[in-house]
């Protein structure tokens, strides 16, 4: 009986090392998400052709919408896109004078002229309202979202497709949806 008793105690411990083992193996291999950022990609560009730091989502919000849109070789169908939402922008911002907005162009590493086209926006409204962020590297839309919206000051932040797949007035649909919410416990 105690040979018993001793057996199934090392199967324990030989199965607890084992969960200590698969546990430490997972840590070390899974990938950690990096928030680290290239030189190039802390700063944006005015219209005058400036470089200024990026903000941080972390500082206190200071527009009513962040729109942060990714876009990888998006160079033809963005412009569609981008004409769509400012239009839709700067007649809100023209109904309502107390909206204030502005958008992210997160280049994911492109290799068209993907940045070029969006600085092209802000040339035309500013750099306040239209910044390019041009990651150096590739990080896959999820990554491209998550830096953008580390760079954005808007009280709510929406992300938008580049290609112009969902109609912008639809963001009304949404805003709606976020007053109905309950925040209860």
């Amino acid at each position: 009986m105690d040979i018993l008793c001793e057996i199934v105690q090392a199967l324990f411990a030989l199965a607890a090392l084992a969960l200590i083992v698969v546990l430490v193996v997972a840590h070390l291999t899974a990938d950690m998400v990096n928030l680290a950022r290239h030189e190039n990609e802390k700063y944006f560009l005015t219209a005058t052709g400036e470089k200024k730091p990026f903000p941080s989502l972390h500082d206190s919000f200071s527009r009513e919408l962040s729109v942060v849109i990714p876009a990888y070789n998006e160079e033809l169908r963005m412009p569609v896109m981008l004409d769509e939402a400012m239009q839709y922008l700067e007649n809100r911002q023209k109904q309502n004078p107390s909206f204030t907005y502005e958008v992210i162009v997160v280049d994911d590493g492109s290799k068209d002229k993907t940045t070029e086209v969006a600085l092209q926006y802000t040339n035309k409204h500013s750099a306040d309202k239209v910044r390019v962020l041009t990651l150096v590297k590739n990080r896959g839309k999820g990554g491209a979202v998550r830096m953008g919206t580390l760079s954005s000051r808007g009280k709510l932040i929406l992300m938008a497709d580049a290609d112009g797949a969902t109609k912008f007035s639809d963001i009304e649909k949404v805003e709606a949806g976020l007053k109905d919410l309950n925040p209860g416990p």
